[in-house]
């Protein structure tokens, strides 16, 4: 997030002079690390939380939509930076890797069928296959199938447009363009408190934590990307519109192989659906991660409960973000999530067979020996009031910003750094609404539907995918 406003604000203001605050050794080491998230360009074209199942059967593409259409401006503007030279080539960050959906069980087949009628014909999900047939499904990637009971309702949707990013590379190749155009990135430097000048500027403390000096720099605008840490930093900034918003942690684990002939027989990202109680980051997914030019599988997310934000953090995070004005809604959203509860309890208490027996939900043949457990990064879920029930735990990201635009910070996870451009256009417009109307002009040079709806026309969203398939090189 960060690393993508930057790079926006070089290339609409240059004049402006930049400075980012990293508190660890090197950029990317949280959420944006390749091995702390999955790397799933999410565009809805598999993740079936974004299209959930009405109480009477119904299923509205409306979010999908709205997801794939957010997708689509930040795959508009890495094609634009790769053609500007800012990024490298493009298989440094992202690469093909069809988007699946695979469900067990009569009523899921069922919901995946209607749920692939309503997407079909929509312009931004155009060659979504969907088969009953376990042969076909083997063929898409024979693991879902090898070894499996003979007769069991099965269904899966596969669209070959799908992508697998790193967002650690991409994140790294942006600061290092930031770095040549002038920017300053510091690294190993803690930001104390963020506190409101008499001039209606910021005051940012900042520590050394090498050498434990400390500095104030003041500035017009500051961002605060710091991913679960964000939440205690807006906190001390003091601006009311922080006031009820408080963070859920959760922590996660993925299994990974990096066994060559086993990956070698699975070319996709393949969701399924999450358990009863389960948050939407929590959906069981077997995926082909390809970092730094190596392929692996991942399966999970495992997830699990810390006070932590971080995965680098403290354990005093959670209990050190509770104030007067969140307490009620952290309360009522404790006593309302009863089955997230239970669901965090579970996973912290299970064993390293029942993680196994997950993964062979979807791969049978999977060994105990081929696979091992990593830690991925933390998510802080958003809690905020809620004027009918205290408050509500909310899975997605949330832009707090004061309101004469002087800072802003983002809240939250999934989809995450997947609509990184579409929601730091959002900051832009919501922080410089006098600067925006004139920078419209470069920002549709960068994004040429900026604006508009891909999803509006078939022949424009076709030819908008054909371009940044073929720049970004991916789907050939």
């Amino acid at each position: 997030m960060s690393a993508t406003l930057g790079t926006l604000l070089q290339r609409l203001q240059p004049d402006w002079t930049i400075r980012v605050f990293e508190k660890l050794s090197d950029v990317a080491q949280e959420s944006s690390n390749a091995w702390n998230n999955a790397g799933t360009g999410h565009a809805a074209l598999c993740e079936l939380n974004y299209m959930p199942e009405g109480t009477d059967g119904s299923v509205d593409p409306a979010k999908a939509v709205s997801i794939n259409e957010q997708f689509q401006i930040s795959r508009q503007l890495w094609s634009f930076l790769v053609e500007a030279g800012v990024l490298n080539e493009p298989n440094t960050f992202i690469n093909s890797a069809p988007h699946m959906t695979f469900v067990q069980g009569e009523a899921n087949v069922a919901y995946l069928k209607r749920r692939y009628e309503a997407l079909k014909d929509l312009p931004l999900f155009a060659g979504m296959e969907y088969s009953e047939d376990p042969y076909t499904i083997g063929e898409w990637t024979p693991l879902l199938i090898e070894r499996r009971k003979k007769g069991e309702p099965i269904a899966a949707t596969r669209i070959p447009a799908g992508t697998d990013v790193d967002f650690g590379s991409l994140t790294h190749q942006l600061f290092d363009a930031m770095r040549e155009a002038g920017a300053t990135v510091t690294t190993e430097h803690t930001v104390k408190n963020i506190r409101r000048a008499p001039d209606n500027t910021w005051n940012i403390r900042v520590r050394n934590d090498v050498g434990h000096a400390a500095q104030t720099v003041n500035a017009r605008f500051v961002f605060v990307g710091a991913g679960g840490g964000a939440l205690s930093l807006l906190q001390s900034s003091g601006i009311p519109e922080i006031k009820g918003f408080g963070g859920f942690p959760i922590s996660g684990q993925f299994l990974r192989c990096d066994n060559p002939e086993i990956v070698a027989q699975h070319r996709a990202k393949v969701y399924g659906k999450a358990a009863v109680g389960a948050p939407p980051m929590s959906v069981p997914h077997l995926d082909t991660r390809v970092v730094d030019g190596n392929t692996s599988l991942l399966f999970g997310p495992y997830a699990g409960f810390t006070p932590k934000f971080l995965k680098k953090g403290s354990w005093w995070d959670l209990p050190g973000s509770i104030r007067s004005h969140n307490l009620g809604p952290m309360l009522a959203v404790a006593r309302d999530n009863f089955d997230l509860v239970k669901y965090l309890i579970g996973e912290v208490l299970a064993s390293r067979a029942k993680k196994m027996a997950a993964l062979r939900e979807f791969m049978p043949t999977a060994r105990n020996e081929d696979w091992y457990l990593i830690t991925a990064g933390q998510r802080v879920q958003v809690m905020k009031k809620d004027a009918e029930r205290g408050g509500v735990l909310q899975f997605g990201t949330e832009v707090v910003a004061s309101a004469d635009g002087s800072i802003a910070g983002l809240l939250g996870a999934s989809p995450g750094a997947s609509t990184a451009a579409p929601i730091m256009f959002q900051i832009l417009e919501r922080c410089f609404p006098d600067k925006f109307a004139g920078w419209l002009p470069e920002i549709q040079k960068m994004v040429p539907s900026f604006g508009t709806e891909l999803s509006a026309d078939s022949a424009t969203a076709a030819r908008s995918l054909a371009t940044t398939a073929a720049t970004l090189r991916v789907n050939e």
